[in-house]
């Protein structure tokens, strides 16, 4: 079924009852050509661009609980392309160009909001920074400008001017910058891919992995065996646990991220605002809840729930910054399992097994890169080769010290 403004109207004339279900519920089938593990916002975008992009379609995504259940149904929903490093920039500059077709491509509102990213900086050194990160973006194509303190003001006039602690020196301003709704991703993914006869099975756990002679065989699930000559591990902070299966241990740690949404308010937010001093951010959801958050709770953790010394931390960062959001009701918080890397920076690669590939890394930045993420592994999956925008994503970087360390804080671990 393909949607459109006149099926709404007809179906609205007509009670409603001609839609169908936006995806099949098949069961699984003994053996597929290839299996994703993991139906969040990348697994389902590896297996919808594996069938568009490669024409394969005998695939199945196996996810442990409902699709989109993770974390691609729990973010603060930001969307941009203003990295510094190459290997990153022109990663994230190739995913913000898909963003900006992704609806048409799914025939499925996502409801891309390009309305702009503001990072505020607030000393001389965080402006030189910040310049040089913009002049990264323009050189990569995409878009940035540089605000002094009144070009900030013109923008975001209800910030606190004022306060002495934190100044706000300008901000560097992304246009194409903003959100999308993170649900509507999963959503519009997984229907475009069974539209493509792509089977998705839901409250299917692998408990295995089956390794024979050096190449992967298939999995071992909750609902029976399913036999595969490739495998993509697409579980985000649950990597470590499914590449355990298969022997083999990840450079990755995971972490805690929590997010804030308050009720609903009149529309105050244009923008998506960072703030360069407490890592807080927020925007204002199209029903006009504040959405927000901070900084991990910098502890290794499989539960999805943080810790209250962070939700002060993050509460405090945001009244330093805009006071008139503290009469505002927080309605709800959870906390997401960030797949931690050394360096910050993801894994798109093949794993020492043969047709066993990992995707994964994503740290607490994965959203934005959802459909490069899902265009470049299924690249991989059905040629072989990295992608030439992620050929730097390789998992053994880590042993040879070739690192994307964005923020310039990762470890060393080649000379450890």
């Amino acid at each position: 079924m393909r949607y459109s403004g006149l099926k709404v109207i007809s179906e609205g004339l007509f009670g409603n009852r001609g839609w169908k279900p936006a995806w099949r519920d098949p069961a699984p089938k003994p053996a597929y050509d290839a299996i994703i593990i993991g139906g969040g916002g990348h697994g389902l975008a590896t297996a919808y661009y594996l069938a568009k992009n490669h024409g394969l379609t005998n695939i199945a995504v196996l996810e442990k609980g409902y699709l989109g259940s993770g974390n691609i149904g729990r973010n603060t929903t930001i969307v941009r392309a203003n990295y510094l490093l190459q290997g990153n920039s022109e990663f994230y500059s190739h995913s913000m160009k898909l963003w900006e077709g992704l609806s048409a491509d799914l025939n499925f509102n996502v409801m891309h909001s390009q309305r702009g990213l503001i990072n505020l900086f607030h000393s001389d050194g965080q402006r030189d920074a910040f310049a040089r990160r913009g002049n990264m973006m323009i050189s990569q194509g995409d878009d940035a400008e540089l605000l002094d303190r009144e070009g900030v003001r013109s923008y975001l006039p209800y910030l606190d001017f004022e306060q002495t602690r934190f100044p706000i020196y300008g901000g560097l301003l992304h246009r194409r910058g903003g959100t999308a709704r993170h649900d509507a991703v999963a959503w519009g993914y997984a229907r475009a891919a069974d539209r493509r006869g792509v089977d998705l099975i839901q409250n299917c756990e692998v408990t295995g992995i089956d390794i024979a002679g050096g190449r992967v065989t298939g999995v071992q699930t909750t609902r029976g065996p399913i036999r595969a000559a490739k495998v993509g591990m697409v579980v985000a902070g649950r990597s470590g646990q499914v590449a355990a299966m298969a022997g083999l241990r990840l450079p990755i740690e995971s972490h805690v991220l929590q997010a804030f949404v308050t009720e609903g308010l009149k529309p105050v937010i244009d923008h998506v605002i960072s703030f360069g001093m407490g890592h807080f951010y927020i925007s204002q959801s199209d029903k006009g809840g504040l959405v927000f958050g901070g900084d991990l709770d910098f502890y290794a953790s499989y539960a999805s729930r943080g810790n209250l010394p962070m939700v002060e931390h993050v509460m405090e960062a945001g009244m330093t910054l805009m006071p008139m959001i503290g009469r505002a009701k927080v309605l709800r918080s959870w906390g997401g399992i960030m797949d931690m890397t050394p360096d910050g920076s993801p894994i798109i690669d093949r794993t020492p097994v043969e047709g066993l590939f990992v995707d994964a890394g994503w740290n607490y930045g994965g959203f934005k890169a959802v459909p490069a993420s899902g265009w470049c592994m299924a690249h991989l999956m059905a040629t072989g080769q990295p992608h030439a925008v992620a050929a730097r994503f390789r998992l053994d970087r880590f042993a040879t010290g070739h690192l994307l360390d964005e923020e310039g804080t990762g470890s060393q671990h080649n000379l450890h």
